[in-house]
């Protein structure tokens, strides 16, 4: 079948934000009282989950997550965009695309804005947009269905077990980014070959 449109997760895959969240995180963790996390942890217990599942997670007060995600907007500096996401999403003429990621809305925003990409995506689904976020797959069933298509007509770009998890729960097809997924790949810059574009 051929694919109609393709889904792109955010952190890890077309930006590296891991530092900045980490940061971000650990800042709002000293400011009530808790102890910070190394980066380890973090990767291992929080990245690639939704706010409220991390809070939940590690039994910590909204007060920290809604902090962290303001305190994550003065780390904005240190976020990276793909050197191949603009020439990939470019590329992409013809193909729906859209943006599904646990990161609340107006953090997703401050990032689109900072490197010109909301004019790449038909649809932009964030964490506050769902009432769960991955690997539930409601976030996905929620771009598809703005998007008019089918999951199975659908591609998932994902670097986290939670982005494989929702994909296939969903009905589609997915990309690891480092992942073990339908297709595995290194690196975002060899999607284009793999897509054919």
């Amino acid at each position: 079948m051929r694919i109609k449109a393709v889904l792109f997760d955010l952190d890890g895959v077309l930006i590296d934000s891991l530092d900045a969240w980490w940061l971000a995180l650990n800042e709002a963790l000293r400011r009530y009282g808790f102890e910070e996390i190394d980066k380890k942890e973090f990767i291992e217990r929080y990245w690639g989950n939704d706010l409220y599942s991390n809070l939940d997670r590690a039994n910590l007060p909204l007060e920290v997550g809604l902090t962290c995600s303001k305190l994550y907007m003065n780390y904005i500096d240190m976020i990276r965009l793909h050197p191949s996401a603009i020439e990939i999403l470019e590329s992409m003429e013809g193909i729906k695309k859209g943006l599904i990621t646990n990161t609340p809305r107006d953090c997703t925003e401050m990032v689109l804005k900072r490197f010109d990409l909301e004019k790449y995506f038909d649809v932009v689904i964030t964490g506050d947009d769902v009432s769960r976020g991955k690997p539930d797959p409601e976030i996905i069933v929620k771009a598809c269905d703005h998007l008019n298509v089918k999951p199975q007509e659908v591609v998932v770009i994902g670097d986290t077990d939670n982005d494989l998890k929702a994909a296939r729960s969903a009905g589609c097809s997915v990309i690891g980014i480092g992942l073990e997924g339908d297709i595995y790949l290194d690196d975002l810059s060899e999607l284009r070959s793999v897509l054919k574009l």
